[in-house]
């Protein structure tokens, strides 16, 4: 199998996994317990909260664990928008946020308040001065994602940090994609509050965390218990949460050669592509990118087909197209950019690893370049543009 979907999920590290286990069964015990079996649960919480806020330039205080990147988000949006409903009810986000930020503004939209969404160029980048446009007197959140999940593009967030602190607006972002990858200082980039996720740096599932920073007038989420600085209830998930500690602690130490190697191999994939299949082209800016993201779109292709055909391959990847999800609808993502829904159908995310090879590369872009061969002799459309192409020249 050669996997290349790890902007969906990383698998989880052997070392992550080896400081997990004790926690299962050894140091089990509740961490809101005042017995030694429950401090050291409540000690490897707190560790695991130091390494976190630390490869963040942020407090441990600032730093709380949810179940993800997903509720995160939520809790982002949602408890900031209620309280701070009396100075506004304005909200500013893309049109390419992750569904778990869109979702909640469709949501809150219902409840009164009113979300702008900003456009995003060719390569997916917001423009600036859009930006400082769409900031109301009644303005209080702005959140943009820090890089892209579908096209891997990196916004311009220390800029849209700056915005934001000159014109006393909270600045949210979801940094699911880019956490573990791409450097973070949140005092440096002026962010106030930073969702991540576990799964994707090779952590567990079904944990994440929202930094907040000082002084952020953001409500509990989730009521029932003191947990969390009582920001937060409900037991918490020690392993989960030493897991994801562990896991921050290998991504921060290994970034340098880790995403060197994965920059090499990405550009090494895209040149192969983009010389040796016909009629596609690059999805996102060219350089401010993920260091292991390439999506592509093909034209005439129909991105489930090639996912499935690519599968029987032993090839793991995404596509562009929401088809896989049950949805007819082409990625918002690729729409917003400027693809038109047939563009947008034909799209391809393969996504790096530092265990991936220029091997398993060079055996993908040999199948990949068979499968373009055999769905475009399949397809009437390209039949179609053949022809016109041949009366053409």
């Amino acid at each position: 199998m050669i996997y290349l979907d790890n902007a969906a999920t990383t698998k989880t590290a052997p070392e992550v996994v080896d400081a997990m286990l004790p926690y299962f069964s050894e140091y089990y015990g509740n961490a809101s317990t005042i017995y030694g079996l429950g401090s050291e649960s409540k000690k490897a919480i707190t560790n695991a909260r130091e390494i976190i806020a630390g490869s963040l330039g942020a407090k441990p205080e600032e730093i709380y664990f949810t179940a993800g990147g997903s509720e995160s988000d939520n809790w982002a949006l949602k408890a900031t928008a209620e309280a701070y409903a009396s100075k506004g009810k304005h909200i500013i986000t893309t049109k390419i946020e992750h569904h778990a930020v869109l979702h909640t503004c469709e949501y809150l939209e219902k409840q009164g308040y009113e979300v702008t969404y900003l456009n995003v160029d060719r390569d997916g980048v917001i423009d600036l001065e859009e930006l400082k446009s769409a900031i109301r007197p009644d303005t209080i959140l702005i959140s943009i994602m820090f890089a892209n999940n579908e096209i891997g593009t990196i916004e311009p967030v220390r800029e849209i940090g700056e915005i934001a602190r000159e014109r006393g607006v909270l600045f949210h972002t979801d940094a699911v994609q880019a956490f573990g990858q791409t450097p973070i200082n949140v005092d440096e980039l002026h962010i106030d509050m930073l969702s991540a996720s576990g799964h994707k740096l090779n952590g567990p599932k079904g944990i994440g965390f929202l930094y907040i920073r000082t002084g952020v007038k953001i409500r509990s989420f989730v009521h029932g218990g003191a947990q969390e600085r009582s920001r937060r209830a409900g037991t918490e998930n020690v392993p989960g949460i030493v897991g994801l500690g562990a896991a921050v602690e290998r991504a921060v130490s290994t970034m340098g050669p880790r995403t060197q190697k994965e920059r090499d191999l990405r550009d090494y994939l895209i040149g192969r592509v983009e010389r040796e299949i016909p009629y596609c082209w690059l999805n996102g800016h060219r350089e401010k990118r993920l260091p292991n993201n390439a999506n592509f779109s093909f034209l005439y292709i129909e991105g489930e087909s090639m996912l499935i055909m690519l599968d029987m391959k032993g090839i793991c990847a995404s596509s562009g197209s929401a088809c896989t999800s049950g949805s007819l609808d082409p990625s918002h993502v690729l729409l917003a950019i400027g693809l038109k829904h047939e563009e947008a159908h034909g799209s391809l995310r393969l996504t790096l690893s530092e265990e991936t090879t220029r091997e398993e590369l060079d055996f993908v872009v040999e199948e990949l370049k068979k499968i373009v061969e055999r769905l475009r002799q399949m397809s009437p459309l390209y039949e179609d543009f053949l022809k016109n192409q041949k009366a053409d020249g």
